[in-house]
C-alpha cells in the first residue's frame, strides 16, 4: 500500500450519475491511467439518501472509504450531521484516527485546517472563490495542489460528476499519514465546500 500512497500525482474521477446520493470516485495512476484506489460510500442510510436530494445535502453525514482495487482499506473519512461548520475525522486502514479537518468560519472560497490526531495543524487548505483551485499550505510552503479537470461540455452541463488532479509535493516525503490526510481532503473539498 505504501507504493500506492507514495505517488505524487493522482487523477480522481467522480462517478457519473444524474440522480445519485452516494459519493463514489475512482483514483487513477496519472501515468498508466489504471484505477489504483476506489472511494465509496457503502453505508448510506435511507434518510441521508433522501436529504442528499435537497438543500440540506451539505449538512448530511458521510462515511467514505478509500480502498485499493483488491479491497484493502487505505483511509476512512467520516462526519456526523453538520449544522454550521464541518469537523471531519480521518482514520487509517486499522480504523485508528490519524487526523481530520476543521472548516474555517467565514472563509471565502473555502478553507479548512488539516489536523493530526492530536488536533495540531499540519497544513491549511486554501481555495479561490471562483473556479476549482486549492493549495495545501504549510506557512509559505506548498505541500499539494488540487485542480479541476475539464470533463467535456455534455458531462459538465448534465451531470454532477467532476475530475480532479492531485499533485503532492516531494517535500511531503514518505509521511504516509500526511499523504493519506491530503488524499482524504480532496474528497472533503468536493463534499463539504463544493456541493
Amino acid at each position: 500500500m505504501k507504493d500506492i500512497i507514495g505517488k505524487n500525482l493522482f487523477l480522481i474521477k467522480e462517478h457519473l450519475g444524474i440522480f445519485k446520493a452516494a459519493n463514489n470516485y475512482d483514483i487513477h495512476d496519472s501515468e498508466s491511467g489504471e484505477v489504483i484506489m476506489e472511494c465509496r460510500e457503502p453505508t448510506l442510510g435511507f434518510f441521508t439518501k433522501l436529504l442528499r436530494f435537497t438543500d440540506y445535502k451539505r449538512m448530511t453525514p458521510f462515511d467514505v472509504q478509500i480502498r485499493t482495487v483488491d479491497g484493502q482499506p487505505v483511509v476512512r473519512i467520516h462526519r456526523g450531521i453538520s449544522i454550521f461548520l464541518s469537523k471531519v475525522v480521518v482514520s487509517d486502514h486499522n480504523n485508528d484516527v490519524i487526523g481530520g479537518f476543521k472548516q474555517k468560519f467565514f472563509s471565502i472560497g473555502g478553507k479548512f485546517d488539516v489536523l493530526d490526531k492530536n488536533d495540531n495543524p499540519i497544513c491549511k487548505l486554501k481555495g479561490k472563490i471562483l473556479g476549482w483551485n486549492f493549495h495545501f499550505m504549510d506557512g509559505d510552503q506548498q505541500l499539494a495542489h488540487v485542480s479541476k479537470k475539464w470533463s467535456g461540455l455534455g458531462k459538465e452541463l448534465f451531470t454532477s460528476a467532476d475530475n480532479y488532479m492531485l499533485e503532492i509535493s516531494d517535500s511531503v516525503g514518505d509521511d504516509e499519514n500526511a499523504r493519506k490526510l491530503i488524499l482524504a481532503a480532496v474528497m472533503c473539498i468536493d463534499m463539504v465546500l463544493k456541493e
